[in-house]
């Protein structure tokens, strides 16, 4: 049967109705994919349709860019550098969830050279945020034009930086794991973080590749994390042996309720072949952003039944995603 379980990240907030609404293809509400009858797939305590009627059926504003200040950029590597931004309080608020990101822009640059990028950490008492930047193509090597005290531009908050949030969230007082490589290491803070505080022991595998260090080693130390540092793929793209055993030794010998993988999609789609259907699971969300908002459809993904999904906006169990991607 052709049945998932689909939730939109932005249903029930002050940015829905969206524009999918008003061409006919909301995620949720049934009156508005243009079918006659109401049928929620998922009620957030808000009717979709009636806001959209009360809005003059129209959208709601959408978020909109923010002039920051950049307050230090740090270079751990040649190419990677960690960005800590100035913020209104509300949005380090909104922020602090596992999945969050953002788009930044250089002032002087056009809209296009908007980049997405996740957040790492949130100081929500001092408003500052704190991001990971490989600087490496058009967009990222214009972002570091700006200097240390510079304005910066900041769209968001958004959300859909994880498919799987509800399995972080229910996951309590047993064990995790997390799967990561290279700059993948940056989105799973947030997750560790609500990992740890919902009582999980949580289990690290790290690929530190390309990079010759941890550069999130003190937030996995300070969240009592097992670190185990070892390949995750090799030249043909299959899960090395030694990683296998790994993984599954933990899933052996502990409680385990949660894997999570934070690296490309094969990696991930290997991952989730290696635990079968017995372990609840998460990952990151690879798909190309360009306007967060579903429309530009950069982002657009066929699932598993062949239906085009924009991930920017939906929530799904990441096996109905990554099965039906083609991820060479």
């Amino acid at each position: 049967m052709n049945y998932e379980v689909r939730d939109c990240i932005d249903a029930g907030t002050e940015y829905c109705p969206c524009h999918l609404a008003e061409s006919g293809e909301c995620i949720l509400c049934s009156q508005l994919r243009e079918k006659k009858f109401c049928d929620c797939i998922n009620w957030k305590g808000v009717c979709i349709y009636q806001e959209f009627v009360w809005n003059g059926k129209k959208a709601k504003e959408g978020r909109k860019e923010i002039e920051c200040i950049l307050l230090k950029k740090e270079f751990i590597y040649n190419e990677l550098a960690l960005f800590t931004i100035s913020v209104p309080h509300k949005l380090a608020k909104e922020l602090t969830s596992p999945g969050s990101f953002v788009f930044l822009r250089h002032p002087d640059s056009q809209h296009f050279f908007a980049t997405p990028i996740s957040i790492m950490e949130v100081d929500v008492e001092e408003n500052r945020i704190v991001l990971a930047l490989e600087i490496k193509g058009i967009k990222t090597k214009n972002l570091n034009l700006i200097n240390e005290g510079d304005k910066i531009l900041v769209k968001g908050p958004f959300w859909n930086g994880i498919f799987g949030l509800k399995n972080i969230y229910k996951s309590k007082d047993a064990s995790s794991i997390v799967v990561a490589r290279g700059i993948g290491q940056a989105p799973i803070v947030p997750v560790i973080k609500k990992l740890y505080g919902n009582g999980n022991k949580i289990y690290i595998i790290l690929d530190k590749s390309p990079y010759e260090n941890t550069f999130i080693k003190k937030i996995i130390d300070s969240c009592n994390c097992e670190l185990i540092t070892t390949s995750v793929i090799n030249d043909k793209g299959e899960i090395p042996a030694e990683f296998k055993n790994i993984l599954l030794s933990i899933i052996k010998n502990k409680n385990v309720n949660l894997v999570h993988s934070s690296a490309a999609d094969i990696i991930n789609y290997n991952v989730l072949n290696l635990i079968g259907e017995s372990i609840d699971f998460s990952c990151c969300n690879n798909a190309k952003m360009c306007c967060g908002e579903g429309v530009c459809g950069s982002c657009s993904v066929k699932n598993k039944y062949f239906n085009i999904e924009r991930s920017c906006k939906l929530q799904i169990d990441p096996r109905n995603i990554l099965e039906g991607r083609k991820l060479l």
